[in-house]
């Protein structure tokens, strides 16, 4: 959800960068965004590795 505000702003987007399909838009500008957090926060060899669902040990 965006505000009057934000709407205007994409709406002069864009108008000057002649975008036609607007949901389009989004959904590839979001995607990137997320896909790029992924990407930062990849572990690497050298990290510990933090417990998550499945690689938590059992315990009884």
């Amino acid at each position: 959800m965006l505000n009057n505000r934000e709407m205007r702003a994409v709406g002069v987007y864009c108008n000057r960068y002649r975008v036609k399909n607007k949901s389009e838009f989004f959904r590839e500008t979001i995607m990137k965004a997320i896909l790029k957090r992924f990407e930062e926060e990849h572990p690497s060899l050298w990290e510990l590795n933090e417990p998550t669902l499945f690689n938590q040990a059992v315990t009884k």
